[in-house]
C-alpha cells in the first residue's frame, strides 16, 4: 500500500522523481520567494471561494495546531448524511490515498466536485489530473460523483468596490477531460507503489517537466551534478533545447561550443568569452549610435508594483500590476549634477492616482526617459493614463518618450563573462562593478528583489510604527538603488564609447 495526497499525487504525475524526494528527501525542496507567493495564492483564493455558492460548512480540523485528518474525515461522514449542500475541504481516504476536495456540492442522489485554482488558466492538464484523482478516491468510497469542475479566476472581471465572486470566479466543466485521465490513475498509482515503497533513489534524470510550467522546487538537487556553466545558462535557449543537448551529452561549453547547430552569435560569445578568459566585447560604434538617441535633460526611471491576486482597487482585475513607487534620477544637462526623487505610496489606499499625479510633476513633457527593459515601465504608465484619463496626456508623453537601457546588452554591444547568459540590471551590475559595496543589492537591508517589495509593501498597512517606517526606509533605499544602477551603467558605456 501506498499513501498518496492529491498534492503527492499530482507531483508523482509531472515527474515520480518528485513524490520520492518529497517522502525521503523533502529537506532538499527549495521554496523560492515566486513559489511562496503562488502558494499563499493559493490559499487566499480557496478561502474565499469557498463562498461561491452560498452558506457552506467547512469540515477543517486540527490537533495541536496540526492538520487532523482523520477528523477531517470523520467531520465529511456527518456532513454527508445530513445532506450538507456544501462542504468546503470534504476529506475521503481510501486504502492509503487521501484528498480534500475543495467545494463539494450536493446534486441530486451524488455530489459535485469544484477544484479551486489561482490561476486564470483552466486548460492545465495538471489541474485534470488533480480533478481525476478526487474522483478516483471519492468513487471507491462509495461517494455518487455526478460532475467535476474547475474554478479559476477570472482574469476580466473587473472590481467596481462591491466584490461579485459569481463573476470573480469562473466555472469550467472538466468532465470529459477528467475521463480521459481516469485511465492513467491505476498506472500512476502502479509507479507510485514501486518507487515509493523503494528507499533507494530513482534513476529518473532532467527532463522538460522539470520547467513545465515552474523550475522544480527539487531542480539544485536533481540539477547538482551538472557543470557551471552548462547548456541550461545559456542565453535565451528553449528549455526543450537545453535538455535535448543535455541528453545527447553536450552539457559543458566545451562541448556546445563545437556544436554546429549553436550559431546564436550571443550564445557563442557567451561560451567563448568564458572558455577563453576573455575581457570585455565592446563595439563602440554600436555604443555611440544607441548613446547618441539620448538628450538631455536625462532621467532614469524605475517602478515596483505588486499584484493583488483578488483586486483592491477599482477598475481593476485579479493579479493586475498595480504601481506603488519609483525612483527617478535625473540629470538636467550634460556634465549637471545628478539628482534624485522618489515616491513611495502609503500601503492600503489605492496608490495609483497620486503615484501618477506625481510622476507628472517630476517628469516634464518631452524629456529623455530611460527605463531599463522599458515594457514594463511603458506598460505600467499606459495603464495609470486609462485610469486617470485627465492625466493621459502627460502620462503618454513620458511613455512615448522612454528609451531602454538595455539595448546595448541585448543587442550585444557590450558583454563580459561574468554576465553568462543574463542581461538584467541584477546581473550587468556586478558583472561591470564587481568589488563596489554600493552597488551590490546584497549589502541593502530587508529587501534585495522586486519580489521582496512587491510583497512586502502590502503587509506596511498592518505594522507596528517602528517597522513600517523601517520598511518603508528599505523599500525607498532598494528601488533609489535600481535607478542609481541606470546611472553607473549608461556612465559606462559612455567612457567605453571614447
Amino acid at each position: 500500500m501506498v499513501n498518496l495526497s492529491k498534492s503527492k499525487y499530482c507531483g508523482l504525475w509531472q515527474c515520480p522523481k518528485i513524490a520520492w524526494m518529497r517522502k525521503y528527501k523533502p529537506e532538499e525542496l527549495v521554496i523560492d520567494e515566486a513559489t511562496q507567493a503562488r502558494m499563499d495564492a493559493g490559499n487566499e483564493v480557496g478561502d474565499l471561494a469557498m463562498g461561491l455558492f452560498g452558506d457552506y460548512v467547512e469540515v477543517t480540523a486540527y490537533n495541536n495546531d496540526r492538520i487532523d485528518l482523520a477528523q477531517m474525515i470523520r467531520n465529511t461522514k456527518e456532513e454527508m448524511a445530513k445532506g450538507t449542500p456544501i462542504i468546503c475541504e470534504a476529506s475521503f481516504d481510501y486504502n492509503g490515498l487521501y484528498c480534500a476536495v475543495d467545494i463539494l456540492k450536493k446534486d441530486g442522489d451524488g455530489w459535485t466536485i469544484y477544484e479551486v485554482k489561482s490561476s486564470t488558466k483552466d486548460e492545465k492538464p495538471i489541474y485534470h489530473a488533480d480533478v481525476a484523482y478526487q474522483k478516483y478516491v471519492l468513487e471507491h468510497c462509495g461517494v455518487n460523483v455526478t460532475g467535476t469542475y474547475l474554478v479559476v479566476l477570472n482574469n476580466e472581471y473587473i472590481f467596481d468596490g462591491t466584490l461579485k465572486l459569481d463573476e470573480l470566479f469562473k466555472i469550467t466543466d472538466v468532465s470529459e477531460e477528467v475521463a480521459n485521465e481516469t485511465g492513467r490513475i491505476e498506472y500512476n498509482l502502479a509507479i507510485a507503489e514501486k518507487i515509493l515503497n523503494n528507499p533507494e533513489e530513482p534513476d529518473i534524470d532532467l527532463s522538460p517537466s522539470c520547467n513545465d510550467p515552474y523550475k522544480c522546487a527539487f531542480w539544485n538537487y536533481c540539477a547538482k551534478d551538472v557543470p557551471s556553466p552548462s547548456v541550461f545558462d545559456l542565453y535565451r535557449l528553449a528549455f526543450k533545447k537545453k535538455i535535448e543537448y543535455y541528453r545527447k551529452g553536450l552539457v559543458a561549453y566545451e562541448d556546445l561550443i563545437c556544436e554546429p547547430k549553436i550559431k546564436n552569435e550571443k550564445q557563442i560569445r557567451q561560451m567563448e568569452y568564458y572558455l577563453q578568459d576573455k575581457g570585455t566585447y565592446v563595439d563602440k560604434e554600436a555604443i555611440r549610435e544607441f548613446l547618441d538617441t539620448l538628450s538631455y535633460p536625462l532621467y532614469f526611471l524605475d517602478f515596483e508594483t505588486m499584484m493583488p491576486v483578488i483586486p483592491k482597487y477599482i477598475g481593476t482585475k485579479p493579479y493586475q500590476q498595480i504601481t506603488f513607487q519609483y525612483s527617478l534620477h535625473y540629470i538636467e544637462e550634460e556634465g549637471g549634477e545628478l539628482k534624485h526623487k522618489e515616491f513611495l505610496a502609503e500601503s492600503g489606499p489605492d496608490p495609483r492616482r497620486s503615484l501618477a499625479e506625481q510622476l507628472c510633476k517630476d517628469i516634464p513633457m518631452n524629456v529623455c526617459v530611460t527605463a531599463y527593459n522599458k515594457d514594463f515601465e511603458c506598460s505600467r504608465i499606459k495603464e495609470l493614463a486609462e485610469a486617470f484619463p485627465d492625466l493621459s496626456e502627460h502620462l503618454l508623453n513620458i511613455r512615448d518618450n522612454i528609451l531602454d537601457l538595455i539595448v546595448p546588452f541585448r543587442g550585444g554591444y557590450y558583454y563580459n563573462k561574468a554576465m553568462g547568459g543574463s542581461f538584467s540590471i541584477k546581473s550587468v551590475l556586478p558583472a561591470i562593478f564587481p568589488d563596489d559595496p554600493a552597488l551590490d543589492y546584497h549589502n541593502l537591508e530587508g529587501i534585495h528583489n522586486g519580489s521582496e517589495a512587491m510583497n512586502i509593501f502590502p503587509s506596511i498597512e498592518f505594522m507596528e510604527p517602528e517597522e513600517r517606517e523601517r520598511t518603508r526606509r528599505n523599500l525607498l533605499k532598494y528601488c533609489e538603488l535600481d535607478t542609481f544602477a541606470m546611472v553607473k551603467v549608461w556612465e559606462e558605456l559612455i567612457r567605453v564609447s571614447k
